[in-house]
């Protein structure tokens, strides 16, 4: 017997008629004749004496009445306990992070778990993908927004749904900014600043193919923000992931896109086996069904 037929017999007890009770619950008349006359069949009573001009009901359906009003009863009390619960998780969820275009899903992601969780709040760590894993081996952050490839042995994730494009950082008003694309060529002899992440150097590494040998890389950089102050001198130009570039001043800082084209991936990933907080372990669900389709 299920907990929205009963609230239906309910509703026609109240309203002791099937049409306006059909009014009430917004559903059309012989919908709920039909669902009280499998509710008689499958309890194997019957339950109303259909007058012509209400309905009352037999002493089965008066038993069923009252039974009916203390199940719900006791399933409004469970709801709102459950609810009450929910709203108690608090804390803090801390979260690392590159300077890279995924970061752009979150912000949706933190407003719907935060209207389920009003009382738990969020703490960003800005930094290299390998220095997040570092962090999370270390308990210090919960979870890592982490630009691909790296090794995710350790790690439970989620690949999120957003690719990353490779750009060159470059004054507005260099030639290099006259052009619709960059080639390897085009930077085979140019100071550059490379990312420090060995993986992702050989990423770039396979890109540049011979020319890689004899590039001038002048810096490496952790994070792009600070490479682009190289490059707004005219120190050098930058390879970065285009992440939060466009939101930068484009009167001090132009890009173009690498060509071919490179492109990678970021995942949102926890330590396996980690002992979470109660706060955090409920994020890492509400992730995994809020951008489960990357689920690995």
């Amino acid at each position: 017997m299920e907990i929205r037929v009963l609230r239906y017999f309910l509703t026609v007890v109240r309203e002791e008629s099937i049409t306006k009770a059909a009014e009430v619950l917004h559903i059309t008349q012989p919908t709920l004749s039909r669902q009280l006359a499998q509710m008689e069949e499958e309890i194997g009573a019957k339950l109303f004496d259909r007058g012509t001009r209400k309905i009352k009901l037999t002493n089965e359906g008066i038993l069923l009445r009252r039974r009916a009003e203390e199940i719900l009863q006791l399933v409004d009390k469970t709801e709102k306990e459950l609810v009450e619960q929910e709203e108690q998780v608090e804390g803090k969820i801390s979260i690392g992070c590159g300077e890279i275009a995924s970061v752009q899903l979150l912000p949706e992601l933190f407003k719907n778990f935060h209207q389920k969780y009003p009382r738990v709040t969020f703490d960003i760590f800005t930094a290299t993908a390998d220095l997040v894993k570092e962090q999370m081996d270390k308990g210090l952050l919960d979870l890592g927004l982490l630009l691909e490839p790296i090794d995710m042995e350790k790690y439970d994730f989620i690949r999120m749904d957003m690719k990353e494009k490779w750009v060159v950082l470059m004054p507005p008003n260099d030639p290099l900014a006259e052009k619709e694309f960059i080639t390897a060529s085009d930077l085979s002899e140019l100071p550059l600043i490379l990312p420090r992440r060995m993986q992702v150097q050989n990423e770039l590494a396979s890109w540049f193919g011979d020319y890689y040998k004899n590039l001038n890389i002048l810096f490496t950089s952790n994070l792009s923000t600070n490479g682009a102050v190289m490059v707004n001198q005219g120190l050098a130009y930058s390879l970065v992931i285009e992440g939060a570039v466009p939101f930068w001043d484009s009167s001090k800082i132009a890009y173009r896109p690498l060509y071919p084209e490179l492109w990678a991936t970021s995942v949102l990933a926890w330590k396996r086996g980690q002992p979470f907080s109660l706060a955090a372990t409920k994020f890492i669900e509400f992730s995994k069904c809020f951008l489960g389709m990357g689920l690995a």
